[in-house]
Formats: structure tokens, C-alpha cells, sequence
């Protein structure tokens, strides 16, 4: 591998003004990207607050214990437990083998900034990986986009439920969790790896119950020798530590929201939109029912807490009760989880994608209702792949690399394909489908002047003769793709790999690509680059 470094712009107008310190920082956040002090100061203020450390290493520990626990996890978690140790932390819903590419490099950035800043601070940072159980949306996770025949294929977990719950209560079926498994990795072709993969994936789709188990295992399973720490946001166990900070959240529902308009009309004076979308009654929690496994965002109005339709009802003081007695009932929406992110650990810094930037943004005034800053919110590593064949094919067809990274080829082939046509052929097409109009024009009136009925067929046959010379004209522009077919695949690799359906590489592939291709140490190879957090985009060759 070599990883070469690239200047590239944010998708996310936000993100990019961010990137390139184009912000008034103080109005969006509390620590500036380009302040080289920024981690020395955050790491100050995090010594002065208090954190349920040993309560929170239990708890990471009993959630971790079922995956076995690594020698550099056990060193982790025996090091949160002491006060000057803070760190570096992200998450990600629990896609199904792991979903899009990015998720990895989110872990990845986790590791690496807390490799930097360890040396640097010269104190314990720890990578923490907070895994979203408590998100609803299944179609976030249940699918895995393959290639096949050149076509997209969105590879869908054939599973339905009608309700809300939590992605970490719906059940794995072990059987077709391997059939669907083994259909997505025949896709890829069969390599030295395949079986090894295939097998090792089963063994571990045996030992998970749950979309998160299944998802928590694999990432387990690469990352563990960096003594990567996670933790499910729907663990009742964490629910409990949680108890008192529902409470406050609770207490100040209507000031949450409030904060969060004042802080979104800030950001659309200065020219940005908004990214959560919040209603003037949103108390920020789901209340989860149990029973049906539904999970209800409630509203506020007059300290009455209700869901949609009140299907459900509370007063402040029911409420507070379920927060003390059975909190595991309770779970943030994305205002209240970076909120609570923040009150349970000692955060040095939040690794953030693009779109996170944006609506981090808009929480600062709710931070500090808690008396709070934010961390510095550092955006992940965005990294492209480009395999050696991938790379050939650039190389002769002399395509810009950050064109292809922004734009795809689909302007470049067109304008081929343009160079390669025979412009005598061209000027004669026109000219004839002309001629024929007119020529058919003048027929027209003719005949009708004799006969008025025969208007339609007319009409019929100058569409028929249309539609020949057009078929025609499609055989010739097949003959010339054919002709120069060579080129235009190339074209057409290069797109599939690094721009695919007009989205980044790491939006659409998944990593069992790669691994079914290059093995599973490809993984440890991709974190022991030399990453810099520069804000460049990653370029890795293979």
C-alpha cells in the first residue's frame, strides 16, 4: 500500500467552510480546527469534571466480555478507570457487514487520533466506538450495494418488521443471515480468500442473536489488537449510568428545542441550512415499548410528555420516575446523544463525517444549557482505494485523478465517444433525415389534398421512417462503442470503483469486497498507514 494525500472539497457546503477556516468558529463551536492548542486545552478542561469512570468500565467490559476480550482491550478499559486518561470516540448505526466503506474509516480514524494525540499529550488516550443500537431505521442497516453485470444491486436482508424497535432487539436467523451473506460474497468472485472469509463469517453469524452482535463481533474481530473499546447505546447497563442525565434532559426538554432554534437561525443568517429537523414541541427522548418493541419520540406541551397521536402519556413526574426506575425505556434523538455522549465520557475529541459537522453546529446552545463545551469535532478520514488495475487504466486514459473523485467519467466518455465519431457520417445523417421530412412534408399534402383520410397513416409511416433511419443511426454509434469498446471500459472500471452511481467509493462499496479480494489482514495494513489529520483526502494505492 501507499497513501498519498489529496486536496479535495467537501460535498457539505458547512463541512467545507469548516475545513478550510472559513467560519467565525466562536458562533459554531467552542474549539477552532486550525488552534494547534485545541487538544492541550480540552484535555485540561476534561480534568476538571467528574465521570462514572469505574461504572462505565464495568459496564464496557460486561458488553465486551461475550466477544473476548483482547490483551490491549483489557489494557484500555483498566486505563478509563483512571482520571487521566480521556478518549477519542465515534460511532455508526450497526450496518450489516458493516455497511458502507466510511464506517470503516471512522474506526480507523478513531484509532489514529488516539495514537497521535497519546504521543502527543503524553497521557492515555483510548479509542471508544459507540455503536447507535438505539437507532430505528432498518433501512439504514439491512442492506449491502454489490456490482453485478455492471448493474447496481442493492442486496437487501430479507427481513420485515412493522415496528420502530431498536436495531439491537430485532433477531438475527442465523441460516438466512448465511445464504444472504453467501450470495453478496459470490458476487465478488471467487479468490484464495473466499472460503476463509465466507467461513470465518459464518462462525461468526452463529455466535450473534442480534443485527448489533453481528456487527459488534466484526468490528471486534479487526480491531481489537488496537484496543478499540465498544459500547452499545441501547445496553440497559449503560441505561443505568444514563438515569440522572435523562433526568436533566427531562428538566430542560423545552429549553433543549429552544436552544437548538436559536442555534439553526443563527446558522441560516450566516447563509446555512439546517440539518435537524425539529419540532417547536420535540422533548428530545423515544420513550421504547417494550412489549410491542416500538420505539416513540415524544412531545412536550404544558409538562406533559406524549408520543404521536398520545398513544402514550406522562406527566414530568412519571417521567422522571421511568428515568429512575427503568431508564433502559428511554434513548436520545440526535440532539440529546452527542449531549450524552459528552456527559459520560471524557471526550479529547468526537471523529465526525461530513454531515455530523453540520448538525453538531446546531447543538451548541443546548451544550450550554449543561454548563458544557463542546469537544473538538474532527472531521474522519475520508479515503479512497484505488486497486493496481484501477490505477493502470487512469494512467492510460489520462484521466485526473480528483475529476474522477468529484465528478465520476461520465462527461469524459461522452466527450470520447464525441472525438471518435465520423463527422462525415454525422452531417450526412442530419442532412437525410432532413430531406426526408420535407420531401415527406410535401407528400403529405399532396395525398391529403386527394384523400383526407389518409391523414393517420401518413403520419404513422412518417414516424416509421423516423424511427428506421434513427435505428440505423443507434447501429452505427454501436459500432463505433464496440470499435473502441477497450477505451470505454476502462472509463467505465475507473467510475464503477472510485466515483460508483455518482457517489464516493466509500458511500457504496463495503469492505468484504476487499477483504474477499486481499484478505483479511488488508484491514490492520489500511490502519497502519501513515494517516495525518490535515484535512486531505486519503488516497491509498494497493
Amino acid at each position: 500500500m501507499e497513501l498519498k494525500d489529496l486536496a479535495l472539497p467537501s460535498l457539505n457546503a458547512f463541512a467545507s467552510d469548516y475545513l478550510t477556516d472559513q467560519l467565525e468558529v466562536d458562533g459554531f463551536f467552542h474549539y477552532s480546527l486550525s488552534d494547534d492548542g485545541k487538544y492541550n486545552k480540552r484535555y485540561q478542561e476534561l480534568m476538571s469534571r467528574n465521570f462514572f469512570r469505574d461504572e462505565l468500565a464495568d459496564s464496557i467490559e460486561k458488553y465486551m466480555e461475550k466477544y473476548s476480550l483482547s490483551i490491549s482491550v483489557k489494557e484500555n478499559i483498566e486505563a478509563f478507570r483512571k482520571e487521566d486518561s480521556v478518549v477519542v470516540i465515534g460511532g455508526q448505526q450497526a450496518g450489516l457487514l458493516t455497511g458502507p466503506l466510511y464506517t470503516i474509516h471512522k474506526v480507523i480514524s478513531i484509532i489514529k487520533l488516539a495514537e497521535e494525540q497519546e504521543k502527543a499529550l503524553g497521557k492515555k488516550v483510548i479509542p471508544v466506538f459507540w455503536i447507535a443500537g438505539e437507532d430505528h431505521d432498518l433501512a439504514e442497516v439491512n442492506h449491502v450495494y454489490t456490482l453485478k453485470n455492471g448493474i447496481r444491486e442493492k442486496n437487501t436482508y430479507p427481513f420485515y418488521h412493522p415496528f420502530k424497535s431498536m436495531i439491537t432487539d430485532l433477531e438475527l436467523d442465523t441460516e438466512t443471515a448465511q445464504s444472504w451473506v453467501s450470495e453478496i460474497i459470490e458476487t465478488y468472485g471467487e479468490t484464495d480468500f473466499t472460503n476463509k472469509l465466507l467461513a470465518d463469517t459464518n462462525e461468526i453469524i452463529k455466535r450473534s442473536t442480534t443485527f448489533v452482535d453481528f456487527f459488534a463481533c466484526l468490528i471486534h474481530n479487526w480491531f481489537h489488537d488496537f484496543g478499540l473499546l465498544m459500547i452499545d447505546a441501547a445496553d440497559p447497563e449503560l441505561r443505568k449510568l444514563e438515569s440522572e442525565f435523562f433526568a436533566m434532559f427531562i428538566d430542560k426538554a423545552e429549553a433543549i428545542t429552544k436552544a437548538v432554534h436559536s442555534q439553526q437561525s443563527f446558522m441560516q443568517q450566516s447563509g446555512y441550512s439546517r440539518m435537524i429537523e425539529i419540532q417547536e414541541n420535540a422533548a428530545n427522548l423515544f420513550y421504547y415499548d417494550s412489549e410491542k418493541k416500538d420505539r416513540i419520540l415524544l412531545e412536550v406541551d404544558n409538562g406533559i410528555f406524549s408520543g404521536k397521536n398520545e398513544a402514550i402519556s406522562f406527566t414530568q413526574q412519571e417521567l422522571h420516575e421511568c428515568s429512575r426506575v427503568t431508564p433502559e425505556r428511554l434513548s436520545n434523538n440526535v440532539v440529546t446523544r452527542p449531549i450524552m455522549q459528552e456527559m459520560l465520557f471524557p471526550v479529547l475529541a468526537f471523529i465526525s463525517g461530513p454531515g455530523e459537522i453540520a448538525y453538531w453546529a446546531e447543538l451548541k446552545q443546548a451544550f450550554e444549557l449543561f454548563s458544557m463545551k463542546m469537544p473538538p469535532i474532527i472531521p474522519r478520514l475520508n479515503i479512497t482505494i484505488i486497486e493496481r488495475g484501477i490505477a493502470t487504466d487512469l494512467n492510460e486514459v489520462g484521466l485526473n485523478l480528483e475529476t474522477v473523485l468529484t465528478k465520476g467519467t461520465k462527461s469524459v466518455q461522452s466527450q470520447f465517444l464525441q472525438s471518435v465519431k465520423d463527422d462525415t457520417i454525422e452531417v450526412l445523417f442530419h442532412e437525410m433525415k432532413a430531406k426526408l421530412n420535407e420531401n415527406h412534408e410535401l407528400f403529405t399534402e399532396r395525398a391529403i389534398s386527394l384523400d383526407k383520410g389518409l391523414d393517420p397513416l401518413l403520419q404513422k409511416n412518417r414516424k416509421f421512417i423516423e424511427q428506421q433511419l434513427d435505428f440505423i443511426y443507434g447501429k452505427m454509434n454501436e459500432s463505433s462503442r464496440k470499435k473502441h469498446e477497450v477505451v470505454l471500459n476502462k472509463y467505465q472500471r475507473i467510475e464503477n470503483s472510485l466515483f460508483p452511481f455518482d457517489a464516493p467509493q466509500e458511500r457504496l462499496w463495503n469492505i468484504f469486497y476487499y477483504l474477499n479480494k486481499y484478505g483479511t489482514d488488508f484491514i490492520n495494513e489500511l490502519v497502519q498507514q501513515p494517516y495525518t489529520f490535515n484535512n486531505k483526502h486519503k488516497v491509498i494505492y494497493l
